[in-house]
This record gives structure tokens, sequence and C-alpha cells, in this order.
């Protein structure tokens, strides 16, 4: 039984007062049997957290008890906020339960306790790709980011050989499955895409980081960015009501629904082109309809090439037919 999950789980209960096992289970992605495990031992362990029956019940910890950290040693502590500290970017309360929970800590640990949890955050709404496994090299670079020293990035841009920079680590952010890596370089505020990095190597020099500096703000100036650059160009298109779920996912939050017509669905796509817009729909085929002639002179052209090289030869007639 993992530690790290029963303290989130405390946190869990302190930040909403009483949870059930299925909602225990959904937040940290175990199995009902699980959560309900989990607070069992909690219980049996000496915390005051006692089932509720009934309708409308649950568990709750009796009397608005509060968990002592006081017993944990330096790592474990950083163990802790650096796994409940991402949740807080999405559930304000869990925020307020960290900094509750920062004052029970030894004095000492607070610092790089309260570093750990704002190392990462996690935005949910995706840019239309498929997730991707959590990148071996997270756990390093937040060790970086809590320590405040340098590191020496091995980095890929796309269609490029890799090249070396020396950066200062100062956050990473789970988007949807996608992360990056927010850092301070000669030239200023850079973000690095993980899967793009190909070796991380810490240095023992002191970073350095500017006053004031709010990861979850400087995210937001990153996506801002992105979003003008990724949504230059829009096209109505008509999908299946069927298939919507399927479409948006794909395309993010740069598919809108405009209006609900019954069987279909009229969505506006935005990207930098029309090109771009033509290459995301293409594998889309006849399910859907493009209704802007810019987008559809593209695609008429990705098909006809298509066509011209896997078109196989019609099969000869035989003699005499």
């Amino acid at each position: 039984m993992r530690a790290d999950r029963l303290v989130a789980t405390l946190l869990l209960m302190q930040a909403r007062g009483r949870v059930t096992a299925a909602e225990l289970a959904a937040e940290l992605e175990v199995s009902n049997a699980t959560a309900r495990r989990d607070l069992e031992a909690l219980s049996a362990a000496g915390v005051p957290v006692y089932p509720q029956p009934g309708r409308g019940g649950g568990w709750s910890l009796v009397g608005g008890a509060r968990t002592d950290l006081s017993g944990l040693t330096s790592a474990e502590a950083q163990a802790l906020f650096l796994v409940a500290g991402p949740a807080s970017s999405v559930a304000p309360q869990i925020k307020s339960a960290l900094r509750k929970l920062v004052r029970a800590l030894p004095q000492t640990f607070r610092a790089e306790a309260e570093a750990a949890a704002e190392s990462t955050i996690v935005d949910t709404a995706g840019w239309g790709e498929d997730p991707k496994d959590r990148p071996g090299l997270v756990a390093t670079l937040q060790q970086a980011v809590v320590a405040q020293v340098r590191v020496r990035l091995s980095y890929r841009k796309r269609g490029e050989t890799p090249k070396e920079r020396l950066v200062d680590p100062w956050g990473l952010v789970d988007k949807d499955g996608i992360w990056y890596f927010i850092a301070g370089t000669d030239d200023g505020r850079r973000t690095f895409r993980l899967d793009r990095i190909t070796g991380v190597t810490p240095t023992g020099t002191p970073s350095s980081r500017p006053a004031g500096f709010e990861l979850a703000g400087a995210w937001g100036e990153v996506v801002t960015a992105m979003e003008e650059r990724r949504s230059e160009t829009s096209a109505s298109v008509l999908v299946p009501t069927r298939f919507l779920k399927v479409f948006q996912h794909q395309h993010g939050r740069h598919c809108t629904v405009v209006e609900d017509r019954g069987e279909l669905t009229l969505v506006e796509l935005t990207a930098p082109r029309p090109l771009d817009i033509a290459r995301n729909v293409a594998g889309w085929g006849g399910l859907i309809t493009v209704e802007s002639p810019e987008v559809e002179e593209h695609l008429a052209r990705i098909g006809a090439e298509l066509v011209s090289r896997y078109r196989r030869a019609a099969p000869a007639s035989p003699a005499g037919s």
C-alpha cells in the first residue's frame, strides 16, 4: 500500500469533508476495492476516519481532524507534495489543503515541500494529440526544479539534430498527457517538449528564477501565444453526431460545436492555415463535409495525389469478352 496514496486520501477528505469510496477511486485512479481498503487501513491505524452509513453517506474525518505530518522525513515530504501538488492546479480545494498541510511540516522542510507542490501543473485541455506515457525524465526534472539547480539538456527540434542547452528549470506541465518543461535560458523563457528531450544532466550549479514567478501564469501565456498561432484560419465542418466525441478528442480545443442538426453536427475547426485543416481532416474521407472553399481545394489536391499514387490498374478483361 503506497503511503503517498494514503496521504492523498487524507488531502481529499480534508478538502471535501466527506467522500465515498467510488469518488476516491475516481480521483486516485484506483479500483473501488482499493479505495475502500485504504480507508479501512487509515481507520485501523488510528486516524479518525469513519464510515457514515445510509443514503448520502460516505467516509469522513471525525471532528474536522487534521493530519500531523511532523513525522515525515525531508524526502518523504517532497514525495508527498510532488504527488499532491499537480492536483491542486485543477482542484482549488486541494491547493487550500496543501497550504494547511505545509504548516504541519517541520520548518526546515517547508520550502522544499512548497517548491515540490508548485513544480508541476496539470492542463486537461488537449491540443488534439494522443496522450503518451509519462516520460521517464519527469522525476529528474522535478527534482531539479525543487533543488533549484541548472540542468544541461540535449534537445531535438523537429527535423534537426539534438543540441545541448544549459537552462534554469522553472516547472513542468502535463497537458492532457503531453509534457512540457518551462525553463530560463540566455534567450529568455523557453518551453521544451519532453518527448524531444534526449538527455538531462543536473550540473549542481544553483539556478535562478524571476522574482514572483508563477508557473500557472507563465503557462497561461504560453497557451495564449500557441492558440493565436494555431487559430488563424477557421472552417465549418459537418460531422456525423455519432462520431462527434471522437472528432472533438482528435482536434481538442480547436473544435467548437456550432449547431446540432440531429444526425449531423456543425463544428468550427481552427488551425494556422487552410492546408493544416485539410491535412488534419483528410483521414475522415467521406464521413465529413467541409464547408470552406479554401480547405476544399486542398482536400481535392490531397485526394488526387493519393489516387494517383495508390490506385491499382484495373484488371484486364478476359479474352473474347
